[in-house]
This record gives C-alpha cells, structure tokens and sequence, in this order.
C-alpha cells in the first residue's frame, strides 16, 4: 500500500486528476463506485486461514486456475479517505504477496447475475501507452458482443492509482458448465453478433484486443461466501 498512499497524497496535493477525458464512463457496465481492489497470495500452508481473514470484506474471489493470486478481495469505498486509517485485511503472517489497486467501477451489488454466480472470469490488461482509453471501449463492444448472444456481460473497472492494470473486468456465470456453453452458439450468429458490435468477425476480437495491450492476465475463480 506504500505506492498507494504516496499517490494519494500527491493527487490531493496537486488536485490532478485521475483519469482523462477519453475514460469517461458510457456504458452501464461501467460505474463511479470507488473501489480497493487487492490481489493476495497465501504464505505457505495458511490459505485457508488467509480465506477466512478475509471472508466478507467485499466480493471475495478464490483462484481455481489461472494467475498466480490466491484471492481477490473488491471493497467498495465511500471515498479516498476511507483508506486512511483502514487496516490490514489480514494478518501480514498470512501473506506471501500483496497487491492493491485503487479503481472506478459499477457496484457489483446491482448488477444482473454477481450476487448468485458461481464462476468469476477476471480479466485484467495493461495497456500500451496511450491505448487505454480504447482498451475499455474494446471491453463494452465485446460487452455488446455477449448481450446479442445472451451471454454474461462483464462489469469493468478501471484504474486510478496503485498496481500497473490499467483495467480489469469481471464477468458472472452461475457455473462451469455456463461458462462452457459458449461453444454451444453456432458460429454464423457469433459472427454477426461480432459484426454487429464493430468487430471484423469474432475471430478478430482476440488479434484487435492484443493490438491495444502490452500483457493480459485471465482467471477463472470461485466466491468466498
């Protein structure tokens, strides 16, 4: 959290702001709810000692495969200054490795399907210099993408201060088997659904996306509840 609240300080200090004019928010799974958004790898053998540390500080999600991260912990905050005198989510004995993230996203509270899912798809992007506004605009057409098919949209956040993701998004399905149906929709309607939110074909929204971006993290997790 060092890098954090030195951020902190300096933007309260120069009043600079945190995004720029093209991150505007212009899609309803975008939102202005502040959130901490802390990655976390257990120290050998207290994983489920660091699970229940941190059982109810938020959205709680537990790696299955993927990232290296053992849990991801999404906190809203009421503002900046809620860090301040906040405490350690857990015991520091707990911890191999931390990472947090301070970013702007809808409340997850509201959103079709987050409460009940079973299955969490994070994706999180550094972006190439000055791509980042069009690495979000490629995350709501592919959002538009999924609405056509009838697919889970993702909730996306975006960065403010702290770690190197400049986005990340978060996509609900109630289970395994829900996440594999997408193989289920015949190629000619994903191909239009594609087209249709302004890709060239859905085989091009993987090389578009990889255009904008310099590393891309998945994971698919589980929630702690």
């Amino acid at each position: 959290m060092t890098r954090v609240a030195v951020a902190i300080g300096l933007c309260a200090v120069l009043g600079a702001p945190a995004v720029t004019a093209q991150d505007t928010p212009a899609a309803s799974m975008r939102g202005e709810t502040l959130h901490r958004m802390t990655l976390l790898r257990a120290a050998p053998g207290r994983l489920l000692e660091l699970v229940a540390a941190v059982k109810g500080r938020g959205l709680v999600l537990r790696h299955s495969q993927g990232d290296q991260w053992d849990l991801m912990v999404l906190a809203p905050l009421a503002s900046y200054a809620d860090l301040a005198p906040a405490a350690p989510l857990a015991d520091p004995a707990l911890v191999a490795w931390q990472e947090d993230e301070i970013v702007r996203g809808p409340d997850v509270t509201r959103l079709d399907g987050f409460q009940a899912a079973g299955l969490y798809h994070i994706e999180m992007f550094v972006a190439l210099a000055g791509r980042r506004g069009d690495v979000v605009r490629e995350r709501e057409m592919e959002n538009a993408y999924l609405a056509t098919l009838g697919r889970p949209r993702n909730a996306i956040f975006v960065r403010e201060l702290g770690a190197a993701w400049d986005a990340f998004t978060i996509g609900p399905y109630r289970s395994w088997k829900h996440f594999a149906e997408r193989d289920d929709i015949p190629p000619d309607r994903s191909a239009a659904a594609a087209r249709a939110a302004g890709f060239e074909g859905d085989d091009r929204i993987g090389p578009y996306l990889r255009s904008l971006i310099q590393s891309h993290h998945d994971t698919l997790a589980t929630p702690v509840r």
